[in-house]
């Protein structure tokens, strides 16, 4: 593709995603691509060969975007979630948006009780895991209320990488030297694939990072049988302590600025687990509040409302008009959008199981029976409720479906 020709291709795909966002028209339903497991199948390399081998992660996001393009894209992105770094080093953001998510290479540098990888505690064609876990006493909530950076970085941090045990130690300081000569490494590896990726005329995939308060106490803290019970137990300590979250985790989503980023992702987590009444007093609240302030600053929010939402679709409606994205795993988008139309740009529609066990002519079908119904009026992103298909997927469903979009989804 000639220069002018891929500024142009990607100029197309990002004027998609952001009309939708404004809850304006396209030219196009904007879709959002897959990521992890089906990308490294599709190039012939096992899940443990992307996760520790960047070039190999490189070819395979390269040659999926080539087949399967698509407005946003997690294409190249292996690893797994772990904000404690993250907020641990929230006073140092140009450092510790790369701190949320770790890989491979970087989790046999820490050893980092939350993640489970392929090729190391998994099967090599496994998908990485994140596993919870109780790393906070209820009796430690005020201290962490006090100061949950320090919190994080002098009992958190140690309590789950195994190599920072004693942060005064010499393996603490080897491990975290260790630790930034490879984000060095792989910072500069990520900026390669992204000029692959611009080569191929995709905007690079840069998007800031953000976690609901009450679900980094959940994930990281307390994890959730316990924070449900704390909910009735110390419910004053739950909410000073959300509060208490809410600074050090904008300073790291409104670094999406200096970044250039139009978004910022968070992945919401509780809210299935949570009543109404519970969701209103406990989660919403410091996450409105996050998402408001992002929008004052020109930032937009794509949250992915994992499992059921139906119960809290409403109070979405409480955010400013066009606010930014919301995505959904399992609430029905037709759903949805008839609750948040001409308020928010609703995501999602893309099911995992059609592709897995359909065939191509029930997955035409069915995205020109979603597209036909939710195209109408703009405010509208396709994108899957599970980004790393299992590397069983037929490909020809996989083609299907991107040749359903193309077929169905110009306005």
């Amino acid at each position: 593709m000639a220069g002018k020709d891929v500024q142009k291709a990607a100029q197309k795909r990002l004027k998609r995603l952001q009309d939708a966002a404004e809850l304006k028209v396209p030219d196009r339903v904007p879709m959002m691509g897959f990521a992890g497991d089906i990308v490294a199948a599709y190039a012939g390399f096992t899940n443990y060969e992307v996760h520790f081998d960047f070039d190999k992660a490189r070819q395979a996001a390269v040659k999926f975007l080539k087949d399967f393009p698509s407005e946003m894209t997690l294409a190249g992105l292996f690893g797994v979630n772990n904000f404690v770094p993250a907020l641990a080093f929230s006073d140092y953001p140009d450092l510790a948006q790369g701190l949320s998510t770790i890989s491979g290479p970087i989790n046999d540098i820490l050893k980092v009780s939350y993640a489970r990888f392929p090729g190391r505690e998994l099967s090599e064609n496994s998908s990485s895991q994140f596993i919870g876990g109780t790393y906070m006493q209820p009796h430690e909530y005020d201290e962490y209320i006090v100061d949950p950076v320090k919190f994080s970085f002098e009992k958190i941090l140690p309590r789950t990488s195994k190599n920072l045990e004693n942060l005064n130690s010499p393996q603490a300081m080897a491990t975290m030297v260790r630790a930034g000569m490879e984000m060095a490494r792989q910072q500069n590896n990520m900026h390669n694939m992204f000029l692959d990726f611009m080569e191929l005329g995709f905007t690079p995939p840069v998007m800031g990072f953000g976690y609901a308060p009450l679900d980094y106490i959940g994930d990281f803290l307390r994890d959730i049988p316990n924070l449900i019970l704390d909910l009735r137990k110390y419910p004053d300590k739950v909410k000073a302590a959300v509060e208490a979250t809410v600074e050090p985790i904008y300073k790291l989503a409104i670094t999406a600025k200096t970044m250039g980023s139009p978004f910022v992702f968070f992945p919401i987590h509780l809210n299935e687990y949570l009543s109404p009444q519970l969701y209103k007093e406990f989660f919403w609240p410091t996450l409105k509040e996050l998402i408001t302030r992002l929008l004052k600053e020109g930032i937009k929010s794509h949250v992915f409302f994992e499992g059921r939402h139906d119960a809290h679709l409403e109070t979405i409606l409480e955010l400013p008009k066009g606010w930014g994205i919301a995505a959904f795993e399992k609430t029905d988008v037709r759903k949805a959008k008839k609750i948040l139309e001409g308020h928010t740009c609703v995501s999602g529609g893309l099911k995992a199981s059609m592709m897995i066990v359909g065939t191509p002519e029930d997955n035409e079908r069915y995205i020109m029976e979603l597209l036909e119904e939710l195209k109408p009026g703009g405010g509208f992103i396709l994108s899957p409720d599970v980004l790393a298909l299992p590397r069983e997927t037929p490909i020809e469903n996989l083609k299907a479906v991107y040749e359903a979009v193309e077929k169905y989804g110009y306005y």
